[in-house]
């Protein structure tokens, strides 16, 4: 006998909207993280006299952040997979509690680094959630749009350390700056923390049905489960490395093409071509089954526009240039992190988040140094981009072919 469709009660509908709360509360703590992580990297100089300190010491309070995720990531991945809420609201308590501190001795170095350091403490346990909280509190069908959300949240954290940090030093001090950022801090993470604690998961990250079928449509995932890691792992290494080594170096090449003043400017271009394909890119690979082509193309393009870049010597190329591997490469990071999640399951999401983000971190670190070696000249610096991201291409041709999710 046929059975009708039960209508939505009140309470179905509470519990959707709260789950949304989550994902929204949650997605402006990550942006707060990155925007705590780079408080003083757009004013560092200016930190630095006001502290009466050198600018190497305040360029390590934004050192901090990425080397502390390298020793906390496994950990931090393996606490959010099994106990996902507290953990959270954990790191939600870290980010406002560093803030907190910071905000209570502005004018001490000391202070400004302790509380950098409880703030770095937190940040893993927060960034690495990200596929756990869409496996959690997002329906199956939306989970690859919540991870590249969320993601795109940070590139979204980036771009506004950059573009407010500077006006807000200058019109209140660093006082004002960092007491602005710990309110702002201490709301979003209360808010995490009551919604995440008080409201009920659509799952309780164990493997359902879903992650069987998805899963069996993606065939040897078991056999290939390692190598298929390394090669999302790498892709992350190099993507991540490369955006760090732009953002780190390019006002060091424009200063050479004789447009010092561009940097900012073309940064911001970068991440936000970076986040528009974040909101397109993974959603589309995910449904169409094309993750692989998606992340060899980005690979691909990048290595060739930065060759273009080197060749070029043009202030107006290299801008065309870092928009196209922004709107390519940026959202390697979401597809990444939402395939992962698919081949091993809802109950090691946070794990293989972990995982690949920590793969990024060191990327970050070593890519930097690398085209540090090579800025005796643009042709050079850019060239030597190109050169570190071929990698990518071999990793990303090595992934195995997916199948489009239904």
């Amino acid at each position: 006998m046929a059975q009708t469709a039960q209508p939505r009660t009140p309470d179905h509908g509470f519990r959707t909207a709260g789950r949304t709360v989550v994902l929204a509360t949650f997605a402006a703590l990550v942006v707060v993280t990155q925007v705590l992580w780079l408080t003083f990297s757009p004013v560092t100089d200016e930190v630095a006299g006001d502290l009466g300190v050198g600018s190497g010491r305040i360029g390590d309070l934004t050192a901090l952040n990425p080397l502390v995720f390298v020793v906390l990531a496994l950990p931090a991945g393996r606490w959010l997979d099994r106990r996902l809420a507290p953990t959270l609201a954990c790191g939600a308590a870290l980010t406002a509690l560093g803030a907190t501190v910071r905000a209570l001795g502005p004018d001490s170095f000391t202070t400004l680094l302790c509380g950098q350091i409880v703030v770095s403490l937190g940040q893993p346990l927060v960034v690495g959630a990200t596929t756990a909280v869409a496996v959690r509190f997002a329906p199956a069908r939306s989970r690859a749009t919540v991870i590249a959300l969320v993601s795109a949240a940070q590139f979204v954290g980036i771009l506004v350390a950059a573009l407010s940090t500077g006006p807000l030093y200058d019109a209140v001090g660093l006082d004002g700056l960092v007491r602005a950022q710990a309110v702002l801090a201490v709301a979003v993470a209360l808010a995490v923390a009551v919604s995440v604690l008080g409201v009920a998961p659509l799952h309780d990250g164990a493997r359902d049905g879903h992650d069987d079928v998805r899963r069996d449509a993606e065939s040897g995932a078991g056999r290939r489960l390692d190598p298929f890691l390394v090669g999302l792992a790498v892709t992350l290494f190099v993507g991540v490395g490369v955006f760090n080594a732009v953002a780190t170096w390019l006002d060091s090449v424009l200063d050479d093409l004789g447009e010092p003043d561009a940097a900012g400017g073309l940064i911001a271009a970068m991440t936000v071509a970076g986040i528009l394909g974040s909101l397109v890119l993974p959603g589309w690979a995910s449904r169409t089954g094309r993750r692989r082509q998606v992340l060899v193309g980005a690979a691909v393009v990048t290595v060739t526009c930065f060759v273009v870049a080197a060749l070029a010597e043009d202030v107006v190329v290299l801008g065309v240039v870092l928009v196209v591997v922004g709107l390519a490469l940026l959202p390697c990071l979401p597809i990444a992190l939402e395939w992962a999640e698919v081949r091993l399951g809802a109950d090691r999401a946070a794990r293989g988040t972990t995982l690949l983000l920590l793969a990024g971190n060191a990327g970050g670190v070593v890519l930097v140094l690398t085209v540090q070696a090579f800025l005796s000249s643009p042709a050079a610096a850019l060239g030597a981009v190109a050169v570190v991201a071929l990698p990518a291409v071999v990793a990303t041709l090595t992934l195995p072919r997916d199948a489009p999710v239904r």
